[in-house]
């Protein structure tokens, strides 16, 4: 079976793929095509949404006027025990022309975590009077086919301290610009520390801060070159944007501390098709231009705990966020306060 690098998340330097045949799914007819893609794509697109998002903060203690910090941050999302994002029920109803090529009107197949291999369908229709024509594929795997089990994320982050409890965040990930990918990423984010305003702050043993952040992701995966399916300016593109509302609170202490927050995700990716398509197998050949678009909104609670190693001006944290999509994250700061 021919195979397509498919973009659908995006990492630091890298991005995750999953493999589907494009010239199949749109043998089946464009609107076959799109709603597959849709329910395939679902979960990993849930995913990237989760795992950019995490990272904005290593404490509720607010830096001071003119105090800054630098950080690389890595994050990855695990998915190897969520059987319920690693496949999905295809029901033929839904469809207008795939058939299970065992007769099936339901089955279990992979979303692009998975890794169920094997599934065959067809689809099949009447070219001229008496002429009938079918075309037999199978069904893409996933992400855990390739042995690719988490979602990878990263970038570098500064932040800064204004006005007495205020901080403002920025992140991004300079672009990266190759032959056939593109990615780039940036965001900003403000944290203010309400128990700066209490005349004993500096005696209190811990801080208390609420934190909002917005992530903005680009890629785009041009595949013309591949000849994989007849066509020109073939490219995937992918956006994603998120935004988070949490509550922080650390312990303020002078080497090691702990932190931990509870907050809300909301967020949207969306995945553009592009280019001409030119079909010339199964019954339904035909070209298309910029056949189709797929998108995910994901919303939901997030929590997190994590401690944070202070060394003069080096620091290193780690936490691990409790969400649909569970994350671990780990910091490494530069900066003064």
């Amino acid at each position: 079976m021919k195979r397509l690098v498919f973009l659908f998340a995006v990492l630091s330097f890298t991005y995750s793929k999953a493999q589907t045949d494009l010239n199949d799914l749109l043998a089946a007819g464009l609107a076959d095509a799109e709603q597959f893609s849709n329910d395939y794509l679902a979960p990993v697109m849930e995913g990237a949404i989760y795992s950019f998002s995490n990272g904005w903060y290593n404490t509720a203690d607010a830096k001071p006027l003119g105090g800054f910090e630098i950080s690389i941050i890595g994050n990855i999302s695990p998915f190897k025990n969520k059987d319920d994002k690693k496949s999905f029920v295809l029901n033929t109803a839904d469809y207008e022309n795939l058939q299970f090529a065992d007769g099936s009107t339901s089955g279990i197949v992979s979303s692009a975590l998975g890794d169920i291999d094997g599934v065959m369908v067809f689809v099949e229709a009447e070219v001229a009077p008496g002429v009938t024509v079918r075309e037999d594929f199978e069904l893409p795997n996933g992400l855990a086919g390739e042995d690719l089990n988490f979602i990878p994320s990263g970038f570098v982050q500064a932040s800064v301290g204004l006005i007495k409890g205020t901080e403002i965040k920025a992140r991004f990930l300079p672009k990266i610009d190759t032959d056939d990918v593109a990615i780039s990423l940036y965001g900003f984010g403000i944290q203010h520390d309400f128990t700066k305003h209490l005349p004993a702050d500096k005696l209190l043993p811990v801080a208390i801060s609420a934190v909002i952040g917005y992530t903005h992701l680009d890629g785009s995966y041009d595949f013309t070159d591949s000849a994989l399916i007849a066509g020109q300016d073939q490219r995937i593109d992918t956006e994603i944007n998120t935004w988070v509302f949490q509550a922080v609170v650390s312990t303020r202490l002078p080497v090691i501390n702990f932190y931990g927050g509870l907050g809300y995700l909301t967020g949207k990716s969306e995945t553009d098709v592009l280019g001409t398509y030119v079909v010339t197998s199964g019954p339904f050949q035909q070209t298309y231009i910029d056949p189709f678009s797929v998108s995910k909104d994901a919303s939901g609670v997030t929590a997190n705990l994590g401690t944070k190693l202070k060394l003069g001006f080096f620091r290193l944290n780690v936490d691990y966020t409790l969400a649909e999509f569970n994350s671990l994250s780990l910091g490494l700061n530069f900066g003064f306060r």
